[in-house]
Formats: structure tokens, C-alpha cells, sequence
């Protein structure tokens, strides 16, 4: 997918969104994974009084880094 489809995808999403919205963006990840993608800072974000705030556009810059499609040939393989 290319960086319009996935601003057409999530056009429904605000600019700013929270872990749960994140977790959506990810086809529903756990919520374990979402926290460890953003403390390794592989999603950019901001933390503020113990809350995550992370940029619609940081979330499809995460969906189009080579990071992400590594991941997703591993679980296709069944490799976790």
C-alpha cells in the first residue's frame, strides 16, 4: 500500500491518536506489543503525564518502514 491508500484508510482517525486508536491502525495488536513499538521508538510519539499521543502520520510512516514488513513476513511464516 502506498502512503495515500493508508490516508484514505484512516482518514476517520484524528491527527493525534491514542494507544487504543494505534492498536486499531494495527489490526489490532495487543496492547503489550503497541507499548514495546513505542518505547523502542520504532513509532514516533508523545509521552505526556502518562499518556501517548502519537501523529496519524508517524503511524503510516511506521506501515511503510521496512521494520513493519520484516515483521509481517515473519508472522506469515509462522516465526514469532
Amino acid at each position: 500500500m502506498t502512503r495515500q491508500d493508508y490516508e484514505r484508510v484512516f482518514r476517520t482517525f484524528p491527527d493525534v491518536v491514542t494507544i487504543m486508536e494505534l492498536r486499531v491502525m494495527l489490526g489490532g495488536t495487543g496492547d503489550t506489543y503497541a507499548r514495546k513499538l513505542l518505547r523502542s521508538n520504532l513509532v514516533e510519539h508523545f509521552y505526556i503525564r502518562g499518556t501517548y499521543y502519537i501523529p496519524k502520520a508517524k503511524v503510516i510512516d511506521y506501515l511503510l518502514s521496512l521494520h513493519y514488513l520484516q515483521t509481517l513476513t515473519r508472522f506469515r511464516r509462522g516465526k514469532k
